[in-house]
């Protein structure tokens, strides 16, 4: 009798994953001018340890204005890349789970304030805040200051700080890249016919819309290692009408798929106040399972994935290939240890821990295998 879907390994090109389980990029907004601290090693070193088969280092800023607060992370400079290999390092000195990191331009939705100190917008001309871009003179809410067009020369420049970023990445030795395409942010900004506005060719139509996405593709693919995927996290739906849908989810996907995208990740919203997003459990599951159907690349489902026999079921019935979860994780770290237990699978602990294995459960961890 096989085994749970969950628990067995994966493959996105060369990169090989012990299951299917993925923590999902999550912003701390704990940097100092872009630069990882000792919170990122505390954060992303416990994940490190949860026996899940990829860990996705959160949103990271391929320039400063494209962060979503002064307290996020940045891949722009030297500065930058070092404070994140320090944080690698200590790592993976002690875990040898495969690392993806999420490179992202906030766009409009940039220059916040920590959302615990309430998340509004922070002036351009406030201590913390700067001028936003977008690519329409559009705020995310009526009240916000509006964002800089981009012009082709600020185009050119987000194209470029995506791939200055990705040959960082690489150099860091981070096994895959995923690009933020989804939530709100730049990317989407230009996909959805609400925020993008533009009459030339990155305005109009669906192929128009879609040019910066695959550009930014393009440009991180050329610069990132070869045999090392590239992935991209994508919007399905922006839950307003007239706005970005599964059909042009579908369409981008597509076109993703024949550049030589590895996997597409299927979340939603982020794009317009207006949304209505019928917020259960799974979901997005049901865009992930349009994608999949429409494409043979892999597809991660995303959102209120909290369950074991959910998570279970999403693999197993072919809705997805993967399952992400967020703020699962961090409520539990061991998510995928006691989803194993649950579902009787084997999962890998640190030679640390192995002495908490519960007596019931003799086979649960894999022995002498780090995080």
């Amino acid at each position: 009798m096989s085994g749970p879907k969950l628990f067995e390994p994966f493959a996105a090109g060369r990169l090989r994953l012990a299951n299917r389980i993925v923590i999902a990029p999550m912003c701390m907004y704990s940097a100092q001018d872009g630069r990882m601290t000792d919170w990122h090693v505390i954060h992303l070193g416990h994940l490190a340890l949860s026996g899940a088969g990829l860990l996705t280092i959160e949103a990271t800023a391929v320039l400063p204005e494209g962060r979503i607060t002064y307290g996020d992370v940045g891949l722009w400079d030297d500065e930058t890349e070092a404070a994140l290999a320090r944080t690698l390092e200590a790592v993976r000195r002690w875990s040898d789970m495969p690392i993806a990191i999420q490179l992202a331009h906030a766009g409009r939705k940039a220059s916040t304030e920590k959302p615990w100190l309430g998340g509004a917008q922070i002036a351009p001309d406030a201590r913390n805040g700067w001028r936003t871009v977008a690519p329409s003179a559009l705020p995310f809410a009526a009240h916000e200051h509006a964002p800089t067009p981009l012009d082709r020369g600020g185009i050119a420049r987000v194209v470029d700080a995506f791939a200055a970023a990705a040959e960082r990445a690489g150099r860091l030795g981070i096994d895959a890249v995923q690009i933020h395409g989804a939530h709100g942010y730049l990317i989407h900004q230009f996909l959805s016919p609400l925020s993008n506005r533009r009459e030339d060719d990155y305005g109009g139509p669906l192929e128009n819309r879609a040019r910066l996405a695959l550009e930014v593709f393009d440009a991180v693919r050329k610069a990132f290692p070869a045999e090392r995927p590239v992935t991209m996290r994508v919007s399905g739906t922006d839950w307003v009408e007239g706005g970005w849908d599964v059909g042009q989810t579908i369409a981008l996907a597509r076109a993703l798929e024949a550049k030589g995208c590895d996997a597409i990740h299927v979340s939603s919203g982020g794009l317009d106040p207006r949304q209505a997003i019928p917020v259960v459990p799974g979901y997005q599951v049901p865009l992930a399972r349009a994608v999949k159907q429409a494409t043979s690349m892999p597809v991660v489902a995303v959102g209120l994935i909290t369950e074991y026999e959910h998570a279970e079921a999403i693999v197993s019935t072919g809705d997805a290939d993967l399952v992400a979860l967020a703020r699962a994780m961090l409520y539990d770290p061991r998510w995928p240890w006691h989803a194993a237990a649950h579902l009787g699978a084997k999962v890998r602990a640190p030679e640390q821990y192995l002495r908490c294995q519960p007596h019931t459960l003799r086979d649960l961890f894999a022995v002498g295998a780090k995080g």
